[in-house]
Formats: structure tokens, C-alpha cells, sequence
């Protein structure tokens, strides 16, 4: 699913026809998602609090269990590349949003390609149907839209493509009925006004809070694939700023740095201890029916428990928490 700088395919089975027309076909030459910052954040916990997202959703149609399924593998999966890529960084990312933009490339592309994008995102096509995967998607969005809710969520995908590309009417269709996705014509040769265009799309949905996103656009650019995710919402028993303090973060056996720390006292929440995984599991709620888990390794645990991260591992862990 790739092309080289002059845009001819690396690979000769599959393509993303079912977004250009016949005459205008292209290739990805660029693909953005949006970045969310981590500062001195453990990645595990940094997993978690986003994979949680879409693992928790009420009122699931029929059709939504198998892509809740699907997409909590991709993300112990990702996770552990992204971790043992970077084992001295810290890690965040939305898994959510990664799978769903790519689901949405998928409703054009064909043959070979079509496979390697689903069955990348964990799903598996002899028993999830293309369409049920799309379905899916339908409703989570559906389900994630709280207007009135305590809790701010938005989550969504925008495309923008070369003038010079024609594209197709049932995909714009299927975009905006499935995925509530906007396909917008980009002229990439004035590269500023196109970065400007992107930037400024991406700001306004984030609230202000994700700027300049696209920087350095090629004029020949194709395409460009954006996902956005917005998130706050307030803790049912919230932290005082009075009681913040600093404190050692420990990055690494020989490295720390003192970094501010919340505090409560007596403070009551879903509690498990796991012996057998050397780490501590915590639930903290917010105000809304939603929750954040936070794990808490053991030191020197976490590698550990890095390598038996399941979901079969998240759902003994949410199933063996109890309040104290």
C-alpha cells in the first residue's frame, strides 16, 4: 500500500481504486495521524487509558463486539512494536483512531491491499464480513457521540486529495454515511495554503488543542490522511491543586526526574492486585459512566508484563477488581 517519491506502486496486487476514478488512480504518499503528547507518562498506562475507549462502549449492536474484539488485539499488538521500538521513551497513542482511519482507506481499496489493511487491524475476513467491519464502525461512532454527556469525546477522519484526482462519488458517500468522514479537494502545489487548510481543520475539531499537525508537504502529495481525537472529562472524585507536589518519576533503573504528582486521601476506587503479573491494577472514574485503568508494574516488571498483555489479560483484570 505504498509508493515510492514519483508515486508508482511498490507492489503489483491490490489497489485503492475504489477512491479515484479510472482515469485519476494514485497512491498514499503521505499518511498523517494526530499526534498526542506524553510527558513523563507510563506507556503502559498511556495504552490503556486510550484502548479502554473503545472496550467499554454501551448498547453494543450486534455487529460491534467483533470489531470491540478486533481492535483491543490490534492494540496489545501495536503497543508491544511501538514499546520494544522505543524501550526508553514514553508511548501514546489511540489505537482507536489509527484502526478506524485505516478502516475507512479500506472502503476503497481492492484485492490484495483491501486484505493486508483489515487483516492488519486484527480482523478476520472469514469470519467478519467487510461490510459488518464497516457496520461496526457505524455504530462505535455512533455510540461515542455524547453531545450531552459529562464527558467531551470526539473522534473522526478527513481526507484531503490532489486537485488532480477525481474522486468517486460512492466513496464520498460511503465516507460520510459510515464514517461521517469529509473527502476535501487540496491544491498540494501551493504547499502552504494546503498545510494551512489541514492545520486549521485539525485545530478547529480538537478544540485548539492539536496545531500545526502537517508540516513540509511535498507538491506532490496525492493525499492526505488525517484522524482526530478529543478527550476531557473530570475525575468523579477530583484531585485538589493544593495538594500537588513534586516527586521522582522513575524512567529507568538509573534515571529519574522530578516531575509534579497528584494526591488524595481516602479515596475509595476498583482495586486488584495481581500477583502472578507483579503489578497493580487501578480504576479511577469520571463523572460520566466512563473510567480510566491505570497499571502500575512492579520495578523491573515491565517487560514482563509488557509480554503477557492480551485482551484475555485486560479482561481478567477488569473482572477481578474490587473496591477498597
Amino acid at each position: 500500500m505504498s509508493g515510492d517519491r514519483d508515486g508508482s506502486p511498490q507492489g503489483s496486487e491490490g489497489s485503492l481504486e475504489g477512491i479515484w476514478a479510472p482515469s485519476a488512480l494514485g497512491h498514499l504518499q503521505e499518511l498523517c495521524f494526530s499526534e498526542l503528547e506524553a510527558k513523563e507518562m507510563s506507556p503502559l498506562v498511556a495504552l490503556l487509558l486510550v484502548a479502554g475507549l473503545c472496550a467499554a462502549v454501551p448498547g453494543h449492536p450486534e455487529d460491534t463486539p467483533r470489531l470491540v474484539s478486533s481492535n483491543t488485539k490490534f492494540a496489545f499488538s501495536l503497543y508491544k512494536q511501538l514499546a520494544s521500538k522505543t524501550p526508553n521513551k514514553n508511548v501514546i497513542f489511540s489505537p482507536l483512531s489509527i484502526s478506524m482511519a485505516l478502516a475507512f482507506l479500506s472502503l476503497g481499496a481492492r484485492n490484495s491491499t483491501l486484505s493486508e489493511i483489515l487483516e492488519g487491524l486484527k480482523f478476520n475476513l472469514t469470519e467478519t464480513p467487510q461490510s459488518e467491519i464497516h457496520r461496526g464502525f457505524q455504530h462505535l461512532l455512533s455510540a461515542l457521540s455524547r453531545p450531552n454527556d459529562p464527558l467531551q469525546l470526539s473522534v473522526g477522519n478527513a481526507m484531503f486529495v490532489s486537485e488532480s484526482q477525481k474522486l468517486l462519488e460512492k466513496f464520498k458517500a460511503d465516507a460520510q454515511a459510515l464514517y461521517a468522514s469529509e473527502a476535501l479537494s487540496t491544491s498540494f502545489q501551493d504547499t502552504a495554503a494546503a498545510e494551512k487548510l489541514i492545520n486549521q481543520y485539525v485545530e478547529k475539531k480538537t478544540q485548539g488543542k492539536i496545531v500545526d499537525l502537517v508540516k513540509g508537504l511535498d507538491q506532490r502529495t496525492a493525499m492526505v490522511l488525517v484522524n482526530y481525537i478529543f478527550f476531557k472529562a473530570k475525575w468523579k472524585t477530583p484531585f485538589d491543586p493544593r495538594d500537588t507536589f513534586k516527586s521522582k518519576f522513575h524512567v529507568s533503573k538509573t534515571r529519574s526526574v522530578r516531575v509534579p504528582m497528584m494526591s488524595i486521601e481516602d479515596l475509595t476506587a476498583p482495586y486488584f492486585r495481581d500477583e502472578e503479573l507483579a503489578c497493580t491494577v487501578v480504576e479511577l472514574p469520571y463523572t460520566s459512566n466512563d473510567s480510566a485503568l491505570f497499571i502500575l508494574p512492579d520495578p523491573g516488571k515491565m517487560k514482563q508484563l509488557e509480554a503477557r498483555l492480551s485482551p484475555e489479560t485486560l479482561r481478567r483484570w477488569k473482572a477481578s477488581l474490587r473496591r477498597r
